[in-house]
């Protein structure tokens, strides 16, 4: 399967989202990423709407913005709590984060 998965990557739509369940609040998401993470008064991180509103509920998916793509990845390879998912907004496979085949 080689390079496929990594192209298909480059070209879909990515969601995000955060399992508060496993959240450690150490952070590293909303330095990577502060466009789409931030913590609230529970001290953990969530998913941030296009609005910049944050989405409280259970696992909220957001869209991942183009430019953001590698923080965001980034975010979820580095995360200590292993609570950050980014998906392929096709189809739902996750490509960075605790259920990611190749992290």
């Amino acid at each position: 399967m080689g390079g496929a998965p990594m192209a298909e990557v480059a070209t879909d739509t990515l969601q995000v989202w955060v399992d508060q369940d496993l959240c450690t609040g150490d952070g590293l998401c909303v330095q990577y990423a502060p466009e789409v993470f931030e913590f609230d008064v529970d001290g953990l991180a969530y998913v941030k709407g296009p609005d910049g509103e944050l989405q409280l509920a259970p696992a909220s998916r957001v869209d991942v913005p183009a430019h953001l793509r590698l923080e965001v990845i980034d975010s979820a390879k580095e995360c200590p709590g292993d609570c950050i998912h980014v998906v392929r907004g096709s189809d739902g496979v996750e490509v960075a984060g605790p259920e990611a085949e190749d992290d």
